[in-house]
């Protein structure tokens, strides 16, 4: 029999937990296309969760924390002139988080 996925201790407190589910259990956070991004860097600057960083070798930005994404938030596609970010269908996401809610119930 299989452990279930905790949280992930060596996130911050702040960013273990989505409405008392274990963030890593959520399937939302940006995909960066490598091909598209031109390393401008501007999602960087936008972003406040520290998702992204900058890889000096590629000169390309690349997702280092997924699990710091907020739940939902888009924001930063809209920074991005290239169009080089991409997030999961909401859709799929919120059926994601309504079947994780019979084992994780709201407090």
């Amino acid at each position: 029999m299989s452990k279930e996925p905790d949280v992930l201790e060596e996130l911050d407190e702040h960013y273990r937990r989505y409405l008392g589910i274990p963030r890593q259990l959520i399937p939302w956070y940006p995909t960066v296309d490598p091909d598209k991004c031109v390393g401008c860097k501007e999602c960087l600057a936008f972003c406040h969760d520290i998702v992204y960083v900058y890889h000096e070798e590629t000169k390309k930005v690349v997702v280092a924390n997924p699990w710091h994404c907020q739940v939902y938030c888009q924001s930063c596609t809209y920074a991005c002139p290239k169009d080089a970010i991409t997030f999961p269908e909401r859709r799929e996401v919120k059926e994601a988080i309504r079947a994780l809610r019979q084992k994780y119930p709201p407090a």
